[in-house]
């Protein structure tokens, strides 16, 4: 793995202070967001995903690719969707995969996997309504409507609503840079139930080979070996994508498969 900063400690005030002297210009953004972070957090407590529903919504009202990834650029957005695009597809994606997208967004990616995919086969899930009126507006504009995707509204990642063994792939990009531990262990204790065999699920997540820490409520920042005994624990592989480091992204990705697939592939 390269060193890409994976120990920097994000909330250590040494850091913030370093950071805000080098680029004086996003201390306002950031003020604005520890503000609405502290006002979030006594409202909703204990309740991370209506938290970050509200932070979505809250990022939704400037503009749609704003609360895509903090950013809002189009460019951006767009660039960001065709790396993993194309990330995917080089790395076991086919038309007739049936594709699970957690955290769809406004449909950075997800607009290029459902151009992709069978008709049908594409399945998206968000916790915001807002950003899943914007993934409407995304399909219109991309005249994807014969490809009849399916977008619904989630409040966790239970995934009790989807069949058993139906995606032959589960993505989740950005999604765990945002989640609190014990959200991440509900989704590892629910993805292999759904999950075809011969499936995989692909995330990314904010790495550290320090101390793990977050930044206000909304950035997470976790060892590699974290999240693999925690996909253990669960009966699954997570195995990290090192060619992934290669590309022009902060974050991290890891593959988790099935502990049974793999006795299934690999054989006695």
């Amino acid at each position: 793995m390269p060193a890409t900063e994976p120990a920097r400690n994000r909330s250590a005030l040494a850091h913030q202070v370093r950071y805000a002297l080098r680029h004086p210009e996003r201390v306002p953004a950031h003020a604005r967001r520890a503000v609405r972070d502290a006002w979030l957090r006594l409202r909703y407590r204990d309740d991370h995903i209506a938290y970050y529903r509200a932070v979505m919504a809250s990022d939704a009202a400037r503009s749609a690719e704003a609360a895509v990834g903090h950013n809002p650029s189009r460019e951006a957005w767009l660039r960001i969707g065709r790396m993993q695009f194309d990330y995917l597809v080089g790395h076991g994606l086919q038309p007739h995969h049936r594709m699970l997208e957690i955290g769809c967004g406004n449909l950075r990616a997800g607009r290029l996997f459902i151009d992709y995919l069978d008709a049908g086969h594409y399945y998206g899930i968000d916790i915001s309504p807002h950003i899943l009126l914007a993934a409407q507006d995304t399909l219109v504009a991309e005249k994807l409507q014969p490809k009849l995707p399916y977008l619904a509204l989630a409040d966790d990642l239970a995934f009790a609503f989807l069949p058993d063994g139906h995606f032959d792939v589960v993505h989740a990009h950005s999604v765990f840079s945002h989640s609190p531990l014990h959200v991440i262990e509900e989704c590892f204790a629910h993805v292999g139930r759904i999950l075809a065999p011969g499936g995989f699920f692909d995330f990314t997540f904010d790495r550290t080979e320090g101390a793990e820490h977050q930044v206000l409520h909304e950035d997470f920042y976790y060892r590699t070996a974290t999240l693999t005994e925690l996909a253990a624990k669960h009966g699954l592989d997570a195995r990290f994508m090192d060619d992934w480091e290669q590309l022009p992204h902060r974050q991290s990705k890891m593959r988790v498969t099935t502990t049974a697939e793999r006795a299934r592939t690999v054989g006695p």
